[in-house]
C-alpha cells in the first residue's frame, strides 16, 4: 500500500499537536485534496485515540501511521490501534525490524549514508532525509547517485510548495510536511487550503 499511495501523492502529512477532536475533519480535508500519506506524531496529545479515529474512518484509503517513533512499544501500540505506518526521526536497525515483523511499513530519519544503507538493510521502505534544512539539493543528488531508485528519499522539515521542484530535479522522491501544512490551532479549512496549495505545486512539477 505505501507505494500506491506514493504514486497518488508523495506526500506525507505530519500532523504534529493534532488532537483527536480535530482529527477527523482535518484528515478528511488532506484526503479530499488528494494526500493518502498520514501521519501522527506520538508527542502530540492522545496520539493513539487520533490514529485510531482515523484509521477506523480512513484506513482503506489511506495510510495513516505514527511518526516520533523511539520504542518497540510505541510499534505494538501503534499496530493495536490500526496504524500501519512507523516513521522514526532517527535510525534504529531494532524498531525497523520490529515495524516490519509486524507488517508495517517503516521511514526511519537518517542523516548520512551510512544510515541510510544500514536503515535499508534492515528492511526500511523508506528513507526520511532530516532535518531536511541541511539536505539541500546538491546533497540528495549524491546521495541518489548512490541509492537505487527502489527506495524512496524524503526530505523532510521546513518544506514548502516552492522548494519542491529543486529537490525532486535533484532526485528526492517526495516530502514529509510539517508546520507548512499544519500547525496546532489551524482548522480544517486552513488545512484544506494549504493541503491544495502542495498538491497543486507538486502537479506542476510533473507537468
Amino acid at each position: 500500500m505505501f507505494d500506491a499511495c506514493m504514486r497518488q501523492l508523495p506526500l506525507v502529512a505530519i500532523l504534529r499537536g493534532i488532537t483527536p477532536e480535530e482529527i477527523l475533519p482535518v484528515g478528511q480535508a488532506l484526503y479530499d485534496a488528494g494526500f493518502r500519506l498520514i501521519e501522527v506524531p506520538l508527542n502530540s496529545p492522545q496520539p493513539l485515540e487520533s490514529i485510531r479515529r482515523l484509521a477506523s474512518a480512513l484506513g482503506e484509503r489511506c495510510l495513516v501511521g505514527a511518526g516520533t517513533v523511539l520504542e518497540v512499544a510505541q510499534i505494538e501500540a501503534v499496530a493495536a490501534a490500526g496504524g500501519r505506518l512507523i516513521v522514526m526521526p532517527h535510525s534504529d536497525a531494532r524498531l525497523i525490524r520490529a515495524a516490519k515483523a509486524a507488517g508495517l511499513f517503516c521511514a526511519p530519519g537518517v542523516a548520512t549514508p551510512t544510515e541510510g544503507f544500514a536503515a535499508r538493510e534492515a528492511g526500511a521502505d523508506a528513507l526520511k532525509l532530516f532535518p531536511a534544512e541541511q539536505f539541500g539539493p546538491a546533497v540528495v543528488k549524491a546521495w541518489r547517485a548512490v541509492f537505487a531508485r527502489d527506495i524512496a528519499l524524503l526530505p523532510v522539515g521546513g518544506i514548502a510548495p516552492d522548494s519542491l521542484q529543486p529537490y525532486l530535479d535533484a532526485g528526492a522522491s517526495g516530502f514529509g510536511l510539517g508546520s507548512a501544512l499544519y500547525r496546532p490551532g489551524l482548522g480544517a479549512a486552513e488545512v484544506g487550503q494549504r493541503a491544495a496549495a502542495f498538491v497543486a505545486a507538486w502537479r506542476q512539477t510533473q507537468a
